[in-house]
């Protein structure tokens, strides 16, 4: 069984891309631009593809914020003295908050639901969180575009023992199954 890694990147990836840049996607839309210096897909599609998955999770928790981020922070009243601080600083910087809570580790999700939350007008975000997903996936797929070079020979390697590691992968998850199997059948007896 031999797998052509570079046959499912070009059939999938752009798919595999637009689903992992739902939410925090620099891992896929690095690997976007890596498979885009090698040939495997273009980058201006990748490009493409990252804004317009980001732009689409970032719109969903948007909502989300929009509809619940409120009530749930009207939960937590503890920490209502940082909501408002946060709500303030987003009504104050919308641009500033809108476009770069996309490059602040750890706030991809969570940013998107506060900003719902505080109200902004939908159009607004909109129009920020296109500008901000272009931004992102122009800045992170060149990133991998330019590490391909470094990163391409030790992708080739890897791909002549993918197949070695998958057929390991294989008899280890039958061994497990089969020990899981073995010990069902002693405890039933």
């Amino acid at each position: 069984m031999h797998i052509d890694v570079n046959a499912l990147i070009t059939q999938y990836g752009y798919w595999a891309l637009l689903i992992g840049c739902l939410a925090e996607g620099e891992t896929f839309t690095l690997l976007g631009g890596i498979a885009a210096h090698q040939g495997l897909l273009h980058y201006q599609w990748v490009v493409l593809i990252a804004a317009l998955g980001g732009i689409i999770g970032d719109q969903l928790l948007f909502w989300i914020g929009r509809r619940y981020g409120h009530p749930l922070q009207q939960r937590f009243k503890k920490q209502q003295a940082r909501f408002d601080t946060i709500n303030q600083l987003i009504r104050r910087y919308p641009s500033l908050i809108v476009i770069g809570v996309r490059f602040m580790y750890g706030f991809r999700l969570i940013g998107p639901v506060m900003i719902g939350a505080s109200r902004l007008p939908p159009l607004k975000f909109l129009l920020l969180n296109i500008i901000g997903a272009f931004l992102w996936a122009t800045l992170f797929v060149s990133l991998g575009y330019l590490g391909g070079e470094v990163i391409a020979p030790w992708l080739h390697k890897i791909d002549q023992h993918l197949k070695h590691l998958v057929w390991l992968g294989i008899a280890v998850a039958f061994v497990v199954a089969l020990r899981l199997l073995v010990r069902r059948y002693k405890k039933n007896r």
